[in-house]
């Protein structure tokens, strides 16, 4: 019988990590293995501050959960980098003077 999906939420690769981390490499199947080495590779901020960091960039920014996943997930380290991710953005514009704040934010929780 195939599994009922109850909720979705986007995760950071970090977050990804922590639950193939908490399963047990010996329960993974080849591409959960992939996924895990992957995650090891290209997590950028620790677990433990994950949530801080969206919630802040969520209430300072007015942004969805999803686009702070992605960005978290990227964490570009100048607004040249960053503004792609609100180039798509219809809803609102976000300046440069904010997207440098913004720049500064995830500086203080980068790895």
């Amino acid at each position: 019988m195939p599994k009922k999906l109850v909720a979705e939420k986007p995760v950071t690769i970090a977050e990804v990590k922590k639950l193939l981390e908490k399963k047990g490499e010996s329960e993974l199947d080849q591409f959960q293995r992939i996924t895990l080495d992957y995650a090891k590779k290209f997590e950028k901020v620790e677990v433990k501050k994950i949530e801080e960091l969206i919630n802040k960039l969520i209430e300072k920014f007015g942004i969805e959960r999803g686009e702070a996943v992605q960005i978290v997930n990227a964490m570009p380290k100048s607004v040249e980098e960053l503004r792609p991710f609100f180039v798509v953005s219809k809803r609102r514009i976000i300046g440069t003077t904010q997207l440098e704040e913004m720049v500064k934010i995830l500086d203080a929780f980068r790895k």
